[in-house]
């Protein structure tokens, strides 16, 4: 319910509070004394798309807020919760708009985009009025408003169900066939690459291993030479021959040498070791270094065959195990291809049978509530006194989607034997207002927490038929808030909250202002929309039998 409006420096508004009530709230005035300046001020605060520019001339900025009250369960909770914002029963909107344009919004104090209040204001505000081409006359939400009325939401949702597993279904056929056919197209490939790669039979860091193995051999052979130089150094025919032939001079003098040689001989025993150990090692390393040439040829081969597989399919060479299990199962997919597609068609046939089934069901409850909103529409043209008017829930076939295949429009005839046509094209002024208003009387109660807005619905009719107009309206505001923009004394008199909005001139500057009024200015108000300017006695006498004061 809409609480509070608080609107400074938009157009000729300098400033404006108002409180507004649960029940019939009316509002009226002179024309141009600026009602529609309140509804373009609370869709702007809403996000809705209207007039460029609002700012008062002189004014830095202009400002509206709007406070709501929420109740439990209200749909607006879903939308804060989507949009990240925090929810309680009191929602405030604030949006300011500057001079070059510029429009910035919050909401409960929270910097938010002009999306987020269009999506908050389809949960808080319905505007319904002669050229209400966004609800009750555009054929594109007629079919959800049945949907409403008939309460097919659980039916609804099992065709949305259905229908998105329709097109998971058709996506994965789809995606499979040119799986399928790209498959085909390189099916030689696929073989000769997996038969290749099969044979090759790489192995992650194998190509390393063979690049550091084949280095070893190439660099082996001149190694190999020196330490076999080396090794010739140290034995018999070197340092060991040598060695050798000391030791032998020496024992055949040690005798004679008075013991001056022990020391030497010790020591050429120690260096005897020592070279024998020296001679073991360079042996074994010259036995390490010797290979078998074709193991070089081979390990070159195969290294140059990984390394020229690689480059073929441009990968790295470790890469080429996976790709070769990659290869393998597309190749094993396109030998299964025939039977998984024959598989996803039938899931595909299976989907679109339990769509068929429940499009149909939700078919036949649309057929049934058509009849039912047809009548209780009838039932409500009546005391508006359009008794002969014929109205009509018209259900075609359409194309199938997500909500069903019907096209649902509403369509009317003002008289018997007429022919029935759309809404806003048969019917005329005062005719539309109150096919409107039969309307969301009938799809109303299904609704609530939202504040309904008639901007001169009543326009065009008068007398008994404005009175039922304005009964409509205070019964449709019994259980919520409607505000009704008004130029009929008989809606006026029946609304429980009475605003007036007069503009006034001073000091070369017009403003509009809306002011609440007591019973006794409800009395003047209705003399005045009775009477023109000269309010007089009988007219009083007439507001007073309207008031039933």
């Amino acid at each position: 319910m809409l609480r509070a409006l608080e609107i400074r420096d938009m157009l000729i508004i300098d400033r404006l509070e108002l409180e507004f009530q649960p029940g019939l709230n009316v509002l009226t005035g002179e024309t141009g004394a600026g009602k529609s300046i309140l509804l373009d001020s609370l869709g702007f605060v809403l996000g809705w798309r209207g007039r460029a520019e609002l700012v008062r001339a002189g004014a830095e900025q202009g400002e509206v807020v709007a406070v709501f009250d929420l109740v439990a369960g209200h749909a607006a909770y879903a939308v804060l919760e989507e949009a990240g914002l925090p929810g309680s029963d009191e929602l405030i909107l604030r949006r300011i708009n500057t001079p070059d344009g510029r429009k910035t919004a919050w909401v409960n104090d929270r910097r938010v985009s002009g999306d987020v209040l269009r999506a908050l204001s389809e949960t808080l505000v319905e505007l319904h009025g002669q050229h209400d081409d966004k609800g009750l006359l555009n054929p594109r939400v007629h079919r959800a408003l049945l949907d409403d009325f008939g309460g097919h939401g659980g039916l609804v949702s099992t065709v949305r169900e259905a229908w998105r597993a329709v097109s998971a279904a058709a996506k994965a056929v789809v995606q499979a066939e040119a799986d399928l056919s790209e498959m085909r197209a390189e099916e030689d490939f696929l073989r000769h690459a997996v038969d290749e790669l099969g044979k090759l039979d790489p192995q992650p860091g194998e190509e390393a291993a063979l690049d550091a193995r084949r280095r070893l051999m190439q660099g082996a052979e001149r190694t190999r030479a020196d330490v076999s130089r080396a090794l010739s150094a140290l034995g018999p025919e070197g340092a060991e021959g040598s060695m050798g032939n000391a030791m032998r001079w020496i024992d055949g003098v040690i005798d004679r040498a008075d013991g001056r040689l022990d020391g030497s001989v010790a020591a050429l025993e120690r260096a005897m070791v020592e070279l024998g150990e020296a001679a073991q090692g360079v042996e074994d390393a010259l036995r390490a270094l010797s290979f078998d040439p074709r193991e070089l040829e081979d390990t070159e081969e195969r290294l140059f065959a990984i390394r020229g597989a690689a480059r073929k399919h441009q990968v790295s060479p470790d890469s080429l195990a996976d790709l070769a299990r990659d290869l393998m199962d597309r190749l094993a997919a396109l030998d299964a291809g025939d039977a998984g597609l024959a598989d996803l068609r039938t899931v595909a046939a299976d989907a679109e049978a339990a769509y068929d089934t429940a499009a149909r069901a939700l078919t036949d409850a649309r057929r049934k509530n058509a009849a039912a909103l047809d009548a209780a529409v009838s039932a409500e043209l009546a005391p508006l006194k359009m008794d002969r008017a014929v109205f009509n829930t018209q259900i075609d076939d359409g194309s199938a989607g997500p909500e069903g295949r019907d096209a649902v429009a509403f369509t009317v005839a003002t008289n018997p034997g007429a022919p029935s046509g759309p809404l806003n094209k048969i019917a005329s002024g005062g005719e539309l207002s109150r096919f409107l208003l039969a309307l969301k009387v009938c799809l109303s109660q299904h609704q609530s927490g939202i504040t309904m807005i008639f901007d001169e619905i009543d326009r065009g009719v008068g007398g008994a038929t404005a009175d039922a107009v304005g009964r409509r309206l205070a019964a449709l505001a019994e259980d919520g808030q409607v505000l009704v923009v008004t130029h009929s004394p008989q809606v006026a008199a029946l609304g429980a909250h009475h605003w007036r909005v007069e503009k006034r001139v001073a000091d070369g500057m017009t403003t509009s202002t809306v002011t609440p009024l007591t019973p006794p200015d409800r009395i003047d108000e209705l003399a005045r929309m009775l009477a023109g300017d000269t309010i007089t006695d009988e007219a009083r006498a007439a507001a007073r039998v309207l008031l039933k004061v």
